[in-house]
């Protein structure tokens, strides 16, 4: 997005046209903390240097993914390409959390989930309404589409409700049970989320227009693939790094393992989605922002939460979906609250305030929860 091949539009439209260039050579500035957390980490260096050099060394590498999958879409067609975004677009939560679950850091896996789910909705959506507002004074989108979304994150996170009230309601419950129930859970959200990629890919794909008709790639199907691997497998390293400085972390700062999996980690894995759906609001397409921030927390809700909680039987510890009630009520309120944002089909800045102001709130709370 250049200024100088779009022609001057007011000075307020440059400017903000020059922010998001200089936002992204932000991000690929970043990349010089992989190589500083490398350091770091085989120096021992203290857990706060290589906790922040890990975690500044993924937001970058999170991006690379998500411009390669694109990338690669161009050249595959809309089916394959949102498979290939289903399957890499949560690559950066779903590593870190493996390793997470490897170092039996459950809770912390639990709230990187929640988290990741709160902060597309309320922060990333936020901010992509807030700005998108300050631009245009009214933005409209296709509420029907939007509210669609809402209904099927509001069952997915249903069903990540229903082990927990099962656990609550029923004094003979066993661990076997917990375990059970977490399975079959995991299995039916599976299976409805490949529906899901069914529905919209295949059979009515034609109700999901994807804008990329007149969009030129700019890498080689070979460079996004080569792109998407290396990123990949960087997060990996970088990921176990990460992981393995959150105990320390916890012990200096005083932090629970809840906020970091709720805020920390959420927001470290989602920061180039943020950037994704504010770019797209500023040029006033809120349908496709919607579709970012509501479509990654339902990967979330209905496809990473259900496979690691599968894969942590290869682990010594095993995942259920058994989360806690504070944080299945902030779920509710978040979807409840986007919902009723999208109800009119029309969003303005001050809605846009709302939903940072309530993540703030919700991020707050959990900063003294312990």
């Amino acid at each position: 997005m250049k200024a100088s091949t779009e022609g001057r539009r007011g000075q307020f439209s440059d400017d903000i046209v020059s922010g998001m260039s200089t936002l992204d050579k932000i991000f690929y500035a970043l990349l010089v903390f992989i190589p500083a957390a490398i350091v770091a980490y085989v120096l021992s260096m203290p857990a706060l240097v290589v906790f922040a050099c890990a975690a500044l060394a993924i937001i970058p590498l999170a991006k690379l993914i998500g411009e390669s999958t694109e990338e690669l879409t161009t050249y595959t067609g809309a089916a394959v390409g949102g498979f290939l975004n289903a399957t890499f677009g949560n690559a950066p939560e779903l590593i870190i959390a493996a390793f997470a679950l490897n170092a039996g850091l459950i809770d912390v896996v639990k709230a990187s989930i929640t988290g990741s789910i709160l902060s597309n909705l309320l922060l990333g959506l936020g901010l992509a309404i807030f700005l998108g507002g300050t631009r245009h004074k009214h933005q409209k989108f296709n509420a029907t589409a939007a509210k669609a979304s809402g209904s099927t994150l509001l069952l997915a996170v249903s069903a990540l409700i229903v082990p927990a009230i099962f656990v609550a309601t029923d004094g003979t419950v066993t661990g076997l049970h917990i375990e059970d129930i977490s399975v079959i859970v995991a299995l039916l959200l599976i299976v409805a989320y490949i529906a899901s990629l069914f529905f919209t890919l295949w059979t009515h794909q034609h109700l999901y227009v994807r804008e990329i008709a007149s969009y030129e790639p700019r890498w080689s199907k070979w460079r996004s693939i080569v792109i998407l691997l290396t990123a990949t497998l960087a997060i990996a390293a970088m990921s176990e790094i990460l992981v393995s400085s959150i105990e320390p972390v916890v012990a200096i700062l005083g932090w629970s393992q809840v906020f970091i999996g709720i805020v920390i980690l959420s927001i470290i894995g989602n920061v180039a989605e943020f950037a994704s759906a504010i770019r797209v609001a500023l040029k006033d397409n809120m349908d496709l922002a919607f579709q970012v921030a509501i479509g990654s927390a339902t990967q979330i809700a209905m496809f990473v939460a259900p496979v690691l909680v599968l894969v942590s039987f290869f682990f010594k510890t095993q995942m259920t979906l058994i989360f806690g009630t504070f944080e299945l009520v902030a779920l509710i309120l978040a979807v409840l609250i986007v919902d009723t944002i999208v109800e009119d089909g029309e969003s303005n800045w001050f809605e846009g305030m709302l939903l940072l102001v309530a993540y703030a709130i919700i991020a707050t709370a959990f900063f003294f929860y312990h």
